[in-house]
C-alpha cells in the first residue's frame, strides 16, 4: 500500500555498515531499494502517522533494548539474520496493543524479527549463501540505537523520524 506507514527499530552504525555491506553484497541491486532494516510494523496507515509520533517518543525514553543476533533463516529465496530481543519483542507487544485496530494482516499475524540480507533469489542461490555464512556464524549482539517511522512509496521509503533510544550511542 503505497504511503503505508513503517516502523523500524534502527540498528547502531557499528552493526549497521556491517549488515548493509552483506546486503549490498548478495541482494539483487536493482531489487534492494532500502538500506538493511529491522522492521518492527510493515503497514500502518497514513492517518496514524501523529498518534504514532507521539508513542514512538514516548517508547524511546528507555535505555536501547539488548538484541542478538541468534542465527540465520532461509527466506526460500532469500536470507535473514534472527533477531532475539525480549525488550524490542515487549516493546513491539506494546505498540501493537496501543494500535490495535490499525494493524494489517501481515503485522497483526505475529512477529519473526529479522534483517534481510538477501532476497529474491533462486532458492538454490540462497541456500548457497546460507552455508557460506553458517560456516564462520558465531551469534554476536546487535545494538540498536532508535526507532524510526519511514513511508513507503512503492519500492523506495521516506524516513519522516528516527527517535533515538535515550542513552543509545
Amino acid at each position: 500500500m503505497a504511503g503505508a506507514l513503517i516502523v523500524t527499530a534502527e540498528i547502531a552504525p557499528r552493526d549497521f555498515s556491517w549488515i548493509e555491506g552483506l546486503r549490498r553484497a548478495h541482494y539483487p541491486a536493482d531489487r534492494n531499494q532500502v538500506p538493511a532494516h529491522l522492521t518492527i510494523f510493515h503497514a500502518l496507515p497514513p492517518s496514524a502517522e501523529i498518534e504514532l509520533r507521539t508513542r514512538l517518543a514516548q517508547a524511546v525514553r528507555a535505555p536501547p533494548p539488548s538484541a542478538v543476533i541468534a542465527g540465520l533463516m532461509n527466506l526460500s529465496g532469500g536470507v535473514a539474520f534472527r533477531i532475539v530481543s525480549y525488550e524490542l519483542d515487549r516493546l513491539r507487544e506494546e505498540l501493537a496493543d496501543s494500535l490495535h485496530g490499525l494493524l494489517s494482516g501481515q503485522d497483526s499475524g505475529g512477529w519473526r524479527p529479522h534483517v534481510t540480507i538477501q532476497n529474491k533469489v533462486a532458492p538454490k542461490v540462497a541456500r548457497a549463501l546460507i552455508a557460506s555464512l553458517e560456516r564462520g556464524f558465531a551469534q554476536r549482539p546487535l545494538a540498536i540505537s532508535g526507532l524510526g517511522l519511514h513511508r513507503y512509496l512503492g519500492g523506495p521509503w521516506e524516513t519522516i523520524a528516527v527517535y533515538p533510544f535515550r542513552g543509545a550511542s
